[in-house]
């Protein structure tokens, strides 16, 4: 019926609809005053005043000092109220689990580490996820039942058709079919699940090197090799939530890989990830090649190959470009992205020299030339991306103001 509250166009979802304008306006631009606000979204001064009289009123927006001290309802600045909502992000590797909570405007306000070695039954997988979270909530000076939504990250992903975590076998404990509904039960607020380097992708896509792409891969090198695809501005998964499993990738230059999944690598892998690096140096007589985790050895071969402009350091480099590119020429003859982000401290370690070298090998391999830049996002990107991944649904919440 027209004029009933919930018709678009109606005045109940126009001013929904300006609230949230608003609201996105203070997230990106931090304090604004009414005047401000009034011109970038193009309303009225009386009608910009009933809008922050609204948010104020409804706890979303806080009134922050005023322009260089001067009173006057013009000169009052208004920030996003960060303690509106709040939601929270994990990083699941073999090692550890990394959780965070954010607040509604992304600062973090609590982050906590639960080291997680050795191989676990399901439950205590639960009770990992919930310690993990209950640190970080702790952490930040707030219950459990503030947090109004979470994303996980694990390597692999979870098939939406089985329910089952596939493409991680090195994740102990995560592989039971009745771990997403155990893990439901256990948290009180809604779980969502994602992809790693997925979650890389949209740290990048919010935050970073692809802000404004809408079509754009990100190849991803530390413990595994992996991608994330973005078409039309969205993740794309795959049918079975395997979209990116570059690592499995048949490619020249490696051995063909049979039954991948219980080698739990491939062709691509071997030829350019992580543990590649290490064989390579000792070939080329690089001495010493420090021991360790491979993606730490891996990042600090590059690092300092990087800073040779000869020898065989610069020959390791080489090679090293010249697998990766191998394999980006395959996707990138399909996709034909806009942009090709690297990230992923075995690739982010070579800085400028590597990003150049595998940009000159990939305009030889491939037809297509996407532009290839370095990820901006160092510091635990794949928990930032859940936190983004997180706040997103949480902004959607919290700010429909038209209920």
């Amino acid at each position: 019926m027209a004029g009933s509250a919930g018709t678009p166009g109606t005045p109940r979802v126009l001013r929904a609809m300006n609230d949230r304008a608003a609201l996105d306006l203070l997230l990106a631009h931090g304090p604004l005053s009414r005047t401000r606000i009034g011109k970038l979204t193009g309303l009225s001064k009386p009608t910009a005043s009933q809008l922050l009289a609204r948010l104020e009123a409804a706890g979303l927006v806080l009134a922050t000092g005023t322009i260089e001290g001067r009173p006057g309802p013009n000169a009052q600045l208004y920030v996003v109220n960060p303690a509106a909502g709040y939601a929270a992000g994990l990083d699941v590797t073999p090692e550890r689990i990394l959780a965070a909570v954010a607040d509604v405007t992304g600062g973090t306000v609590g982050e906590y580490e639960l080291p997680t070695p050795g191989r676990h039954p399901a439950q205590s997988v639960v009770r990992q996820v919930t310690d993990a979270l209950d640190g970080a909530v702790k952490a930040a000076g707030l219950a459990r039942d503030d947090v109004r939504r979470i994303v996980i990250g694990t390597p692999g992903a979870f098939d939406p058709n089985t329910g089952r975590l596939r493409y991680a076998s090195h994740l102990p404990g995560w592989h039971s079919a009745g771990i997403l509904d155990e893990l439901a039960a256990a948290l009180p607020m809604p779980v969502e699940y994602e992809n790693d380097v997925n979650l890389v992708a949209i740290a990048e896509q919010r935050l970073g090197a692809a802000r404004g792409h809408e079509d754009f891969v990100l190849l991803w090198n530390e413990e595994g090799l992996g991608a994330a695809l973005v078409l039309g501005g969205r993740l794309h998964r795959g049918w079975t939530g395997g979209a990116g499993e570059v690592g499995f990738l048949p490619v020249p230059g490696a051995p063909l890989v049979r039954q991948v999944t219980k080698a739990n690598s491939g062709g691509y892998q071997e030829l350019a990830g992580s543990q590649a690096l290490p064989k390579l140096a000792r070939e080329l007589g690089i001495r010493p090649v420090p021991s360790g985790p491979y993606a730490e050895v891996a990042a600090a071969l590059v690092e300092q190959a990087a800073s040779h402009d000869d020898g065989p350091h610069r020959q390791l480099l080489q090679t090293y470009a010249t697998g990766l590119a191998t394999g980006l020429a395959s996707l990138v003859s399909v996709l034909d992205p806009e942009l090709v982000v690297l990230s992923g401290t075995s690739l982010t370690a070579g800085g400028e020299p590597l990003r150049a070298l595998v940009q000159a090998e990939l305009e030889e391999l491939a037809a297509s030339r996407p532009r290839l830049v370095l990820g901006d996002v160092h510091e635990h990107p794949v928990l930032r991306g859940a936190l983004e991944s997180a706040l997103a649904a949480t902004r959607d919440e919290v700010f429909d103001t038209s209920r």
